[in-house]
This record gives structure tokens, C-alpha cells and sequence, in this order.
């Protein structure tokens, strides 16, 4: 009886006696992110059971992409909230341009810090 990997034909290489599925990546089609490759890095090394799920299941590209889509809409929002909790507008851009990269390069520094904790490295279940 064939494995439900075989059956959508996959196959095995034999390596000191046990038989290994043939998975490749091809990150030429692939469209991620920073932030799909940093996780996609961790769930490599501390969640191992997870990342091989995902890659014998052929929903791994789905599954960065997905963690990608939640990281750009977070981002998005978190920045918006920091300009206007700081109360930087395109009046300050053009009264004090300094000013206004310092703070814009302080609240990317915070969303940052708050996507790679919440999205990036969170514990997934």
C-alpha cells in the first residue's frame, strides 16, 4: 500500500538504511518576506514537528505567506497609531524634517520590535 505522500507522487531516496522523502524548496517561485524567512527559520529550528507537517503537507509556501500577509497588515496599523500617538503629520515633515525622520525611524524601530515578538517568533500552535 502506497503512503498518502506517494500517492501524490513523492518519493523516497534511501540514506543508511531508512527511506527519506525527496522535499526541495524553490525559492525562485517563492514571494516571501523578511519576516516569512526569519519564521520560517525558527519554526526550522524549535519547531521542527511543525515545519515537516507543513512540508510533506504542501502547504508551507501558503502557510509564510500567510504569516507575511499578518505581518504587513500589523505593520500598517502599528504605524499609523504610533504617528498619530506621537502627533507626526506631513506639517512637521515640512516644518522639521529631522525631527520627523527621528521619530518615523523610532516608530518603525517599534512595530518591528512588536511583529518579530508577536508574529515572527510567537509560539505557534
Amino acid at each position: 500500500m502506497k503512503s498518502l505522500f506517494e500517492q501524490n507522487g513523492g518519493t523516497y531516496r534511501e540514506e543508511n538504511g531508512y527511506l527519506i522523502p525527496d522535499l526541495t524548496v524553490e525559492d525562485s517561485e517563492w514571494n516571501i518576506s523578511i519576516y516569512g524567512r526569519r519564521h520560517l527559520q525558527y519554526i526550522k529550528q524549535h519547531r521542527r514537528a511543525l515545519y515537516s507537517s507543513l512540508m510533506i503537507s504542501g502547504k508551507l509556501k501558503d502557510y509564510l505567506q500567510d504569516i507575511d500577509n499578518q505581518a504587513a497588515e500589523l505593520r500598517e496599523t502599528l504605524i499609523q497609531q504610533y504617528k498619530t500617538q506621537y502627533g507626526i503629520t506631513e506639517k512637521l515633515k515640512a516644518e522639521n524634517q529631522m525631527e520627523w525622520v527621528g521619530l518615523m525611524n523610532n516608530i518603525n524601530r517599534q512595530a518591528e520590535e512588536t511583529i518579530l515578538s508577536e508574529i515572527v517568533y510567537a509560539d505557534v500552535t
